[in-house]
């Protein structure tokens, strides 16, 4: 099942069309995608069983080419992790050590935007990661990796877009911040459940400007993969349902580019993952 926010309503959303969850279920279901995160399974099987009537209009082909009627698929979550550092060519390529476990910083709420938001450039430093997003619908502590995927709601495509002279201005770096701008979140176009992909754990992820690609991976080559992040971090912090992990990016950003590349006003950068979609965000001074 794909879960889209669009314009402010959660629907339901597949290649043949889509429904107002809401209207459709006469208010059995919430109009709220954050409400929804913690009744995919229930959703599901309501849709099963029902069948609902698909409106074209709404259908995933249909709403990639309008990505500004969507919103971020989880709007509220109580926490965003984020991971540095979890693609070995990323590391190699801004010239760190290999971490030992996971690097973990934090990313605030006001900066999520949606899959087709504009962004304003604060300077002429701002860099791109585009990221695979894990949405937690069951939460708890000390959550075992062989367990992980029974607490994921979903996946989505992320850009942790990153001011760097603002990340690099104090000594140790100050990641968070520099990571939450306005609109420096965009995740979308929808949320993915695990059972509309043939292999959650390998999927080609990758970001381009126009026909210039700027990154290309899989997230089969992730140091930490998703069950090991979800038992790290459910070791030390209770997970709660909403939450959200940037899980890293790979190499091809543009402070790893020798010389260096930012983000130029007129930009139009597309993100995409396997199975999960693809955003366009375009930057203006």
């Amino acid at each position: 099942m794909k879960l889209a926010n669009v314009e402010g309503r959660a629907c339901v959303v597949s290649a043949q069309g889509g429904f107002d969850v809401a209207t459709v279920s006469r208010n059995e279901f919430s109009s709220s995608v954050d409400d929804l995160v913690t009744r995919l399974v229930e959703l599901q099987t309501w849709v099963d069983a029902t069948e609902p009537a698909l409106d074209p209009a709404l259908s995933t082909t249909a709403l990639q080419t309008e990505l500004h009627r969507l919103g971020p698929p989880v709007t509220r979550p109580p926490q965003i992790f984020a991971i540095g550092l979890n693609y070995a060519d990323h590391a190699d390529e801004t010239g760190m050590e290999l971490p030992t476990q996971p690097m973990v910083f934090t990313k605030w709420t006001s900066s999520l935007a949606g899959p087709g938001a504009e962004v304003s450039l604060p300077a002429d430093t701002v860099d791109w990661e585009v990221e695979l997003v894990v949405v937690i619908a069951k939460g708890g502590r000390g959550i075992a990796a062989a367990d992980a995927f029974d607490h994921i709601g979903g996946y989505c495509v992320g850009q942790d877009i990153s001011e760097r002279r603002l990340q690099m201005a104090s000594a140790p770096a100050q990641f968070s911040l520099a990571k939450s701008l306005e609109n420096f979140s965009p995740i979308g176009p929808w949320l993915t459940t695990l059972d509309e992909l043939e292999d959650p754990m390998d999927l080609a992820i990758g970001c381009r400007r126009d026909d210039q690609a700027l990154q290309q991976s899989r997230t089969s080559h992730l140091i930490f993969d998703v069950p090991t992040l979800i038992e790290y971090l459910s070791g030390r912090v209770e997970l709660l349902p909403g939450d959200m992990i940037f899980t890293g990016t790979p190499d091809g950003v543009g402070v790893g580019r020798r010389p260096r590349v930012f983000i130029e006003p007129g930009w139009a950068i597309t993100s995409e993952i396997e199975g999960l979609g693809q955003m366009q965000n375009t930057f203006v001074d």
